[in-house]
């Protein structure tokens, strides 16, 4: 190891629902430190959530989540010159943070509709198991397994 490991932080929960992942995810959504405002836009996406799917918003989400993080990833390895894509095991709480940051990239991507509609869908499809995010865990996890053959780079 050359370097420490960096410490943990500690994630505030929101106070709606007072969970960490919703308050991480504000995080994630917040841009120039208005809080409020990704608050308000999170809000009302798992209110529009709840009232498609008729059921609890907070349930859908965190399923959505589940149904989208990835298992494996690749990872570079520098060996002997050459450089590995060496398929790892993706910890629970870095996968976590991964398919936050997917579904707010590809929900930014989508234009003509205010963000709020666009997160609501990228979660939708991600509960159903469809969409872009569920493309990228796809890809992800093709990438790994085409990779097998450098696992034991690993260390």
């Amino acid at each position: 190891m050359r370097r420490k490991k960096a410490q943990k932080r500690e994630i505030k929960p929101d106070p709606r629902f007072d969970s960490e992942v919703v308050g991480q995810f504000v995080n994630i959504i917040m841009v120039d430190g208005k809080k409020n405002t990704a608050q308000k836009i999170i809000y009302d996406a798992l209110d529009i959530v709840a009232e498609k799917t008729n059921d609890d918003p907070l349930k859908v989400f965190l399923t959505a989540l589940d149904n989208a993080r990835p298992r494996m990833a690749v990872k570079p390895r520098r060996i002997g010159g050459a450089t590995y894509q060496v398929p790892l095991e993706v910890p629970k709480d870095k996968g976590t943070t991964m398919v936050l940051r997917w579904v707010k990239s590809f929900a930014q991507k989508k234009k003509g509709k205010p963000m709020k509609i666009k997160l609501a869908e990228e979660l939708m499809f991600a509960f159903r198991r469809e969409g872009a995010v569920i493309k990228k865990r796809d890809d992800t996890h093709k990438m790994a397994d085409a990779n097998k053959a450098f696992a034991h780079f690993k260390y």
